[in-house]
């Protein structure tokens, strides 16, 4: 599998086998491990860092293994990521060592069986679901808000595509709640109707 990473004018192209991606899972769980006890994200201290808080996390170490030349712990960093993010093509890594500010480009792609244990199940096509199903269901396709350098934002889980969706950028975090506010009412409401797009 293959991963870009840029960092200014620079990619690397990062090509990990499958075979060590299979074989890493023990590492990539004890880097889980280590992030669910909190982790310094720059300035933010962040209790649970989501999914995606955790691959920023470790593309920073990406970063730090690219630049110290360390080949072993770039691919270990660069199949953790592509093992969390289905769909990854490339990392933008920031410099400046803000780790919120590393971004992730996807691919539209189906994810494949072995990925949709990853992204929240989908709601049945014909009747919709209960009040409280729809509520847990709503609140596993729409993240909280995090920071994303100065602005927020909210990643919304598109069935149709098997992608996360970023929401638009907010300069605050009120803006950003009251945007995914919206968004969780709207899948809410959708998923009470059965439809989960």
């Amino acid at each position: 599998m293959l991963l870009k990473a840029i960092i200014d004018d620079r990619i690397y192209e990062l090509n990990v086998p499958d075979a060590l991606i299979g074989q890493a899972q023990p590492f990539f769980e004890k880097l889980d491990q280590d992030m669910d006890a909190g982790w310094q994200m720059s300035r933010e201290w962040v209790e649970r860092p989501d999914r995606l808080q955790r691959c920023q996390i470790v593309a920073d170490k990406l970063l730090t293994a690219l630049e110290s030349e360390n080949q072993k712990l770039g691919m270990m960093m660069a199949g953790y990521i592509l093992a969390r993010l289905p769909g990854v093509e490339s990392v933008e890594l920031d410099v400046q060592g803000e780790i919120q500010n590393n971004r992730f480009n996807l691919a539209e792609h189906r994810p494949a069986p072995s990925e949709e244990r990853e992204a929240p199940r989908a709601a049945p096509a014909s009747g919709g679901l209960g009040k409280l199903e729809a509520m847990e269901q709503a609140g596993k396709d729409v993240t909280k808000v995090f920071k994303v350098g100065r602005g927020w934002r909210f990643s919304v889980f598109d069935h149709a595509s098997g992608t996360w969706q970023d929401s638009p950028l907010a300069p605050t975090e009120e803006d950003a709640s009251r945007l995914r506010q919206e968004a969780f009412k709207a899948r809410y409401e959708a998923l009470q109707r059965g439809r989960d797009h």
